[in-house]
């Protein structure tokens, strides 16, 4: 009889602890981008070593779907994201997207406007560039989220 309330009991904790890691998790990232760009695939490398469960979905129309999803035209870059609530536009560091995770802010997303060199995805031989990483929210509103 011992026996079994133990295996009931371990059994409990190994499905609360397998729970609690599953909450834990960063939410599912969908990525919209077009199917030539290499640069997207890249940082969807760098959201995975991150933590983050990436799903790439490949797009001819990017206008389009960043229309959709309220991302102003002066802060495009290549591909565009969806992380829960939030949209995700361009080269914007694994870290920083934690921050406004946890943080919950009432924002439609954050931008790395351009494609930035050095910026998540798009390290090579050239000098990296200083860049900000914008927030913005349904009526265009922006500011400063980081800088690196």
């Amino acid at each position: 009889m011992r026996t079994g309330i133990f295996t009931h009991a371990l059994v409990a904790l190994c499905l609360s602890a397998g729970l609690g890691q599953a909450l834990a998790a960063e939410p599912e990232v969908t990525m919209y981008k077009d199917p030539g760009c290499g640069c997207c695939g890249k940082w969807a490398e760098h959201m995975r070593a991150n933590g983050f469960v990436v799903k790439e979905v490949p797009s001819r129309e990017m206008s389009a779907v960043k229309r959709q999803l309220g991302v102003p035209e002066r802060l495009a870059s290549c591909h565009t994201a969806r992380i829960g609530r939030y949209v995700i536009e361009g080269h914007v560091p694994a870290a920083d997207v934690k921050r406004l995770l946890a943080e919950g802010a009432e924002l439609t997303g954050l931008s790395a406007p351009g494609m930035p060199a050095g910026s998540p995805g798009m390290e090579g031989p050239y000098p990296d560039d200083r860049y900000e990483v914008v927030s913005f929210d349904r009526e265009g509103r922006t500011a400063v989220f980081a800088r690196h």
